[in-house]
């Protein structure tokens, strides 16, 4: 399956250069917007990949751009273009959610090695979504006591505290502790913290 790449720039022979020097790869597939206001019209229809995006442009900026995708959680990871001398820019570009930058003018391979190192990064982000999914998963059929019972543990608690703080008797929640355990399919508490840890149970 093709990387998708997508370039955001109003400037069009910038625009041509990334396409060209991308389209080399032939596991990359490379598509351009002109801004990123036309970007974020198409881009809930688009597959998962990186965005090259330059930061001014008329209509939205890239700045706002981020703050978007950020928003609405949609599935890109972005790297920031930008002219030399707008590092102050780019940086604050990564403290809104960019995950790395490219400053022009760049050589082919740096921009090769820029765009590894961000679908790297997503696909690492994939597998992590994929994770916590799971976890949600598995949390989401237990009982409501059954949930109870498995923070009372994960605060260090004993079954005889965990009781008093839920009003039950000492046995009641050792059958929900019991049946927690088999519907996350585990043998061991530390087994059992581990999902709840993912499905973010444990904050």
């Amino acid at each position: 399956m093709a990387k998708r790449i997508y370039i955001v720039d109003d400037d069009e022979p910038v625009r041509c250069s990334l396409l060209t020097l991308l389209t080399l790869r032939r596991d990359f597939d490379a598509e351009c917007f002109a801004s990123g206001d036309a970007f974020l019209d198409a881009a809930p229809k688009l597959d998962p990949g990186i965005v090259l995006l330059d930061l001014r442009m008329p209509g939205l900026t890239g700045l706002e751009v981020l703050a978007t995708l950020r928003r609405e959680a949609l599935p890109f990871l972005c790297v920031i273009v930008t002219g030399h001398g707008n590092i102050a820019v780019a940086i604050e570009a990564m403290k809104r959610g960019a995950i790395d930058f490219l400053e022009k003018p760049y050589d082919h391979m740096t921009l090769l090695e820029t765009v590894e190192r961000a679908f790297d990064r997503l696909t690492r982000a994939g597998e992590d979504a994929a994770r916590i999914a799971a976890a949600q998963k598995q949390i989401a059929r237990l009982a409501p006591r059954e949930v109870d019972v498995l923070c009372g543990l994960i605060a260090g608690k004993v079954n005889k505290v965990i009781a008093h703080d839920l009003a039950i008797s000492p046995r009641t929640v050792e059958v929900y502790r019991a049946h927690m355990m088999t519907k996350l399919h585990v043998q061991s508490l530390p087994d059992a913290l581990r999902i709840a840890f993912a499905a973010g149970l444990v904050h």
